[in-house]
């Protein structure tokens, strides 16, 4: 159950981390304007945890460079517009704390201390975190690094709101700016889709979403591609297993023969019908799953992740199509590899995003001072109803990880994406 809190929140901060999203400043802006209407200060903490972190090191935070006061003059207008009014970072205070044991360890929660000091210089009453899964698990860090403070310690509650355009969030069903990003790929998959027609030719869309395929199914099923492929995808004949020689465990990669040759069915299938073009969307976490002679090389992160933005996937694949759709029909057949997605990221928002995520900012205020609730993630479903779910519902309390939501394979969301594809059956 989420805890409850008792103090009166006069000053609140929110501070926004990861990577851009739509309807950001609807987000920001409904939260702060909340707060602001019942005569509360609120701070935006600027650039997410990236001072914080080394807030003893720096000094006192300072007012226009470190954070900012929020006024109903600054808000004006600021509900529907682009960007993020009090930027971003990627700053992971938590990363060295994998476990609840590592919270008492004082060089591991060195990074979690300073920012609960950097926040307490201002004298805040509660936090509104808004990011993706690491700034999830950070929110969840913080609050357990308090819970383990002396008793006469200050506290703050702790509020998080669900962000990222890959819609990939346990515990919503979408989140702010995933269909503005859907539309501008869209609207990029509908324009390449008269080129390929105009040239008869092919393009392989790469499109972000490293651990699921939400943004590449929608912006195929709204922009009309021809075949879409993620990571949910490499399953049956289409899934392999090789040795990682970095773990020496056996890893889960994809047949890209049989991947390939999914492809090229379609070409084929469309060459039947007349329609000697199209467009092909894969998700970019499909390079996860290369064979490792293609990952030589290839740098990897703390967590043993490979580093995808080095690998040019849509090239990779885009160059393998054409040899394999040359060898089988004795044709050729132009295929182009584009890369998109940061293109999306800070797109206009469309009224849905921006009804989304003021509903969230909203809900910020209403979990803190209305449910008084403390280590909640702001939810919202149906006609935009909100809930509070706990962060133990979100984070498995071992490892402190966040889990992924996939596309369920062959629910009504991935079977529509099947329906609309170009059928190969002969």
């Amino acid at each position: 159950m989420p805890d409850h809190h008792s103090l009166d929140i006069k000053r609140v901060a929110i501070l926004f981390a990861g990577g851009p999203a739509p309807a950001a400043n609807a987000v920001i802006s409904t939260a702060a304007f909340s707060f602001l209407e019942e005569g509360s200060q609120v701070f935006g903490i600027k650039h997410g945890y990236s001072r914080l972190a080394d807030y003893t090191a720096a000094g006192p935070l300072q007012e226009g460079n470190d954070y900012i006061r929020f006024t109903h003059d600054c808000l004006t207008n600021a509900r529907s517009s682009r960007g993020i009014m009090i930027g971003t970072a990627r700053t992971n205070p938590g990363k060295h704390v994998s476990s609840p044991e590592h919270l008492k360890d004082p060089e591991l929660v060195a990074p979690l201390r300073r920012v609960y000091e950097g926040l307490c210089s201002l004298e805040i009453d509660a936090l509104i975190s808004i990011g993706g899964d690491d700034t999830l698990k950070t929110a969840n860090k913080l609050k357990m690094f308090q819970d383990n403070l002396p008793g006469d310690a200050r506290r703050f509650p702790v509020v998080h709101l669900p962000k990222t355009i890959d819609n990939d969030y346990s515990g919503i069903d979408f989140t702010f700016g995933f269909f503005t990003a859907v539309e501008t790929l869209a609207e990029e998959i509908r324009n390449l889709n008269y080129d390929a027609a105009a040239g008869r030719a092919y393009f392989l869309c790469e499109a972000m979403g490293r651990s699921a395929g939400w943004l590449a199914y929608g912006a195929a099923i709204a922009g009309e591609a021809s075949l879409v492929m993620s990571v949910e995808d490499i399953a049956g004949d289409l899934a392999g297993e090789e040795v990682d020689p970095e773990t020496g465990k056996n890893r889960k990669i994809m047949k890209l023969e049989k991947v390939i040759d999914k492809m090229v069915d379609m070409m084929v299938a469309r060459d039947r019908e007349g329609r000697e073009y199209g467009t092909i969307v894969v998700a970019e976490g499909l390079a996860e799953f290369l064979p490792m002679k293609y990952l030589e090389g290839v740098s990897r992160d703390d967590h043993g992740h490979i580093n995808i933005s080095a690998i040019n996937l849509s090239s990779l694949l885009s160059g393998l199509l054409k040899d394999a759709y040359a060898a089988r029909t004795g044709k050729s057949r132009k295929v182009n590899g584009l890369q998109l997605g940061y293109e999306s990221r800070c797109a206009p928002p469309h009224a849905y995003d921006v009804m989304l995520g003021s509903q969230l900012g909203v809900g910020a205020y209403r979990a803190l001072v209305e449910e008084k609730l403390n280590g909640v993630m702001v939810s919202v479903s149906g006609q935009l109803d909100l809930h509070y779910v706990p962060f133990e519902k979100l984070v498995d309390p071992q490892t402190l990880v966040t889990k992924v939501r996939f596309i369920e394979p062959n629910s009504d969301f991935h079977r529509l994406a099947r329906f609309l594809e170009t059928c190969t059956d002969s």
